[in-house]
């Protein structure tokens, strides 16, 4: 049997006009900002004259930690979407914004997969509408305005062995991690260490995800520390008078983007910060703005229910006042027997030994999400072709256990069709389901305290080992009044610990905390554990080896 690849599908795909889609959301063609036939804007001033909000149900789409057998997430995402439209229900999808680092590098683009995308593909995974251009703009113009502000006599007295703020690139480059800048003499402004983050780690990310409206946004810039004085003082981008031009340069950004899925149910794509690093969730704007028009929102949080889901809950609810409704926990038997020791060449048998053994990891993403966050979960099988009956009863039983049912997700083949079945629990949840949403900390804690909170209830840590440059920057942030701040960690997405080799559920481990640092504006505390890097690098056979366009224009190997 021939399977037609993602883009294959996407591009034999009949599209509607972006208008016919605004009108399914009771919009005209004035109030949407047209990029093209396919792709629009939409003001989030609507919200403000808007008197008949509706109280939409949000479900929350999260996942096992992921392997490289995959798992399906945004694909269950944009399915279950499909599905809930096909029931008669007004439902949005919302999701993040692909980077063009990923795209490039291993994983690939973000617009689902198979019968279960959003489009057009092409657009959304390479440039979109320029938002990550515009945050990337904005972030390199606070670096220049810093270097600016040195090189002309440097007033605030910014001690340059303390400048914390780095530029960034929306692409995955290693070489420029760590740089020195400003040679070539005194024209050329003052010598010193930099580097390279990428764009999506860049705190105005986090920022533009967060914030509410473009006052806030402002305000939130204005926050943003870039590096101490010679007398240990924070500087910060209001200081340097950088966030009004910050602003500036992000205030058509700000609006959402509207697209559709394969089966024309809306779209709302909007930001993308890594979950590993930053946060993981698309922007509160564009959840609001979904949550305004429809009658059930289905979102996403980055990588597994440790990371984007825990970020969801502690940062961005917390923040926004927003509160899932049902969660759906996205798994695969393939994934689930790699994590029991499987190697990646035999996940096509029948193993219930292996697949047992790797079952802890979704118990625990499930123990998390019922037990920890107390929300009502179920979780979706991605079915894939080899899977046995044996198998997927097995799965079934262990998680009935914790009180998840389990549904099937045949999206990927199906579409929407394929997720009538999850849609129909994911609604009997909703109406049935025990929600005792709860953070997984009180945010008055000191900083070790939440970090540890953190580790070891939504991890299994049996503990947290902080360095010494760690501690003298959890102090030196106490005594700035950073304690009733949210903690955002930043830990490698492969495992519950952070030891990436560690699979399924470890136990007994401890977690290393080796660096700390404030994302005031953003309002958060990032806690960096083992090797995560904040540039990642490409791989040995980049995704852009394969990617390619035709003299009609036409793009080949995008996935």
């Amino acid at each position: 049997m021939t399977f037609k690849s993602d883009i294959q599908i996407a591009q034999e795909s009949k599209l509607q006009d972006i208008r016919e889609i605004g009108k399914k959301l009771g919009l005209g063609e004035a109030e949407l900002e047209l990029y093209g036939k396919y792709k629009a804007k939409i003001d989030y001033n609507i919200l403000k004259k808007a008197a008949d909000k509706k109280a939409a149900k949000l479900i929350l789409v999260t996942a096992i930690n992921p392997t490289p057998a995959g798992e399906g997430k945004t694909t269950t995402t944009i399915g279950l979407s499909d599905a809930l439209s096909r029931l008669g229900n007004n439902t949005i999808v919302a999701l993040r914004e692909p980077s063009l680092g990923p795209v490039f590098g291993v994983k690939g683009g973000a617009a689902g997969g198979g019968y279960a995308q959003v489009v057009p593909m092409e657009d959304i995974n390479l440039h979109f509408t320029g938002d990550f251009h515009a945050i990337g703009a904005a972030n390199n113009l606070l670096s220049a305005l810093l270097d600016n502000h040195i090189q002309q006599g440097n007033a605030l007295a910014i001690d340059t062995r303390k400048i914390t703020w780095k530029r960034v690139m929306d692409m995955n480059d290693r070489q420029i991690r760590n740089i020195v800048c400003g040679l070539g003499g005194t024209a050329n402004g003052v010598p010193r260490e930099d580097g390279f983050d990428i764009t999506v780690a860049s705190e105005v990310m986090a920022i533009f995800c967060l914030a509410n409206d473009i006052i806030d946004l402002k305000e939130r810039l204005g926050k943003i520390i870039i590096g101490y004085t010679r007398e240990n003082k924070p500087v910060t981008a209001k200081d340097l008078n950088a966030n009004g031009a910050m602003a500036a340069l992000l205030k058509d950004a700000l609006k959402p983007n509207l697209v559709q899925t394969l089966e024309g149910t809306p779209a709302f794509i909007h930001g993308g910060p890594f979950a590993n690093i930053a946060h993981g969730c698309n922007s509160v704007i564009a959840t609001k703005m979904a949550m305004h028009f429809a009658d059930y929102v289905v979102t996403e949080a980055g990588f597994g229910a440790d990371l984007g889901a825990e970020k969801f809950i502690d940062i961005k609810c917390r923040m926004s006042g927003l509160k899932p409704d049902a969660v759906v926990i996205v798994a695969t038997v393939r994934a689930l027997k790699y994590n029991g020791g499987v190697a990646k060449d035999k996940l096509g048998e029948e193993n219930l030994v292996a697949l047992e053994q790797g079952l802890p990891n979704l118990l625990k993403h499930v123990e998390n999400v019922t037990k920890v966050y107390g929300l009502p979960a179920v979780v979706a099988i991605n079915r894939f072709p080899l899977d046995t009956e044996a198998e997927l009863a097995l799965v079934e039983e262990k998680c009935k256990a914790l009180g998840a049912n389990v549904a099937l997700s045949e999206v990927w083949a199906d579409g929407g069709k394929g997720g009538v079945t999850l849609a129909n629990e994911v609604i009997r949840l909703i109406e049935t389901g025990e929600n005792n949403f709860q953070y997984v900390y009180d945010v008055n804690l000191p900083i070790k305290e939440k970090i540890k909170t953190i580790a070891k209830r939504v991890y299994g840590a049996e503990d947290v080992v902080f360095t010494p440059s760690a501690n003298k920057e959890i102090k030196n942030l106490e005594d700035l009044g950073f304690i009733d701040t949210p903690i955002c960690m930043a830990k490698t997405q492969y495992s519950l610990s952070d030891d990436a080799s560690k699979l399924g559920r470890p136990e007994g481990f401890k977690i290393t905390i080796k660096q700390v640092k404030v994302s005031a504006g953003a309002g958060f505390i990032v806690a960096i554990t083992g090797d995560i890097m904040t540039m990642p690098g490409l791989p040995k056979v980049p995704s852009a080896e394969r990617i390619d366009v035709d003299e009609n224009g036409r793009i080949s190997g995008l996935f």
